[in-house]
């Protein structure tokens, strides 16, 4: 079977190489162009073109599918089917017609909930329960083609995005390689998705990551976990970013004012800030310039930070 494997981010990583462990002919890899990263703004390839040269496969790095001339090389590879994996833009009906047998996308959530760009950190947002991966045939919609299979897991009260789309990474990975013999031999029937219950979720920006402290304390504990590693929730003091890497919530707690910074000894949090309901306990924080440090660790070395009122975003 001659596969093209579209992907980007670390997400797409465990699926290509599952593929390739499992003697798939991978006859190309698409990925977006190399992005400006660091502080020096060099250009940087994506984890999924790294692999992609460790195994001395075709990288090719189209910026969009618009030209008739990509559309042409793609078809030129002859792909029986294109595995798509958080690739990061969106396919023309001309490229998805080239497979013989189809487009398949791994997309990290139960759809048709949460489609879209973000939808592990929308799964952590909204408190649900459960996530998980669907392997959906393409079409020209958005994340609106059919589900072949789908496979459910937990989200546990520590998962931060980063954790969670580790896992269901390596989920996605397994479950392709269950889905595509499967199709190849007809036991498998695309289930249309339910349209009325289609939710969606946008790109993550940066701009949203400055915490308002009127929040609940436990919406301020899910944006803590689904904007880590990135964008990473702050709030400010004295005039630096103060990251809030690890958290937990305390909603019982009677709450000071929103922002106020007290004393406790909770759980391993050594102070607290006061929520729009309740008491967020901090457990791990980043001063601007400095390094991940335990909430103790920071107030050895800011004994004023005690009493303080944090603004809100």
């Amino acid at each position: 079977m001659r596969v093209v494997f579209m992907g980007t981010p670390q997400f797409a990583v465990p699926p290509l190489e599952h593929l390739l462990f499992n003697g798939y002919q991978v006859v190309a890899v698409y990925t977006q162009p190399d992005r400006a990263a660091g502080r020096g703004r060099l250009l940087a390839a994506s984890p999924v073109k790294r692999v992609a040269i460790d195994w001395g496969l075709p990288v090719v790095q189209p910026a969009s599918f618009k030209k008739t001339e990509v559309v042409a090389e793609l078809a030129s590879f002859k792909p029986d089917v294109i595995v798509v994996a958080a690739f990061g833009q969106i396919l023309s009906q001309s490229v998805l017609d080239i497979p013989v047998y189809g487009c398949f996308n791994l997309h990290p959530s139960l759809l048709p909930r949460f489609r879209g760009a973000s939808p592990v950190a929308a799964a952590i947002l909204a408190g649900d329960q459960f996530t998980g991966v669907s392997v959906m045939q393409m079409e020209a919609g958005l994340d609106s083609g059919p589900v072949l299979v789908q496979a459910r897991v937990p989200v546990f009260s520590q998962d931060t995005t980063g954790s969670l789309t580790a896992k269901l990474s390596l989920i996605a990975a397994h479950l392709l390689l269950e889905t595509l013999p499967r199709w190849l031999k007809g036991e498998l029937t695309p289930r249309p998705q339910e349209e009325a219950e289609a939710t969606y979720c946008p790109t993550i920006s940066n701009k949203e990551s400055k915490i308002d402290w009127h929040l609940p304390a436990v919406a301020i504990w899910r944006q803590v976990r689904a904007w880590q590693p990135w964008p990473g929730c702050y709030t400010e003091w004295r005039g630096k970013r103060l990251k809030i890497i690890e958290s937990l919530p305390l909603p019982g707690e009677s709450a000071p004012e929103a922002g106020r910074v007290v004393a406790l000894n909770k759980e391993g949090a050594v102070f607290g800030i006061g929520s729009g309901e309740g008491i967020l306990g901090v457990l791990k924080v980043q001063l601007e310039g400095k390094r991940v440090m335990t909430a103790a660790e920071f107030l050895r070395g800011q004994p004023q930070f005690i009493g303080a009122v944090l603004p809100s975003g």
